[in-house]
């Protein structure tokens, strides 16, 4: 893809159990713009769910989660949905709720609710634009 961003990932534990802590810097340089850590969904969300719920703790600036669904067979396709983090370099974790009807498709085609087709993975991404990234990750689940 020639991006020249550079990131990393790192597992910690505090007194409220583990996470995963995502630090680097996105470069828009060569096409570039993204760095990003991702999972498998092993539990697909109940019927009656509406969205996913995250506790994160970050920096203050705005991220993205990024879902894959059996519909979205190229590598680059996706749905997406932004969020803001609490304040700047807060130590408090946060709850993000997203509901599955704020996720926009990245490509033309049908805008289907993610929810209706079966999720593979998500990614927790630092997306778009020049700058420092620094976001944890202690669950994911869904509301």
């Amino acid at each position: 893809m020639g991006g020249v961003s550079i990131g990393g990932v790192s597992f910690g534990r505090d007194a409220q159990g583990a996470f995963a802590h995502m630090t680097g810097r996105v470069s828009t340089r060569n096409n570039g713009g993204f760095i990003q850590i991702q999972t498998a969904i092993s539990q697909q969300p109940p019927a009656r769910a509406q969205g996913l719920r995250l506790v994160v703790r970050g920096d203050g600036q705005r991220y993205f989660v990024h879902l894959k669904t059996s519909a979205t067979a190229m590598p680059w396709d996706h749905y997406r949905a932004g969020f803001d983090t609490g304040p700047d370099c807060s130590p408090d974790w946060t709850e993000v709720r997203l509901p599955f009807a704020a996720f926009v498709r990245s490509r033309r085609g049908p805008q289907l609710d993610p929810r209706a087709e079966r999720l593979l993975t998500l990614g927790l991404v630092a997306y778009g634009r020049d700058h420092d990234a620094d976001i944890a990750l202690r669950s994911v689940g869904y509301f």
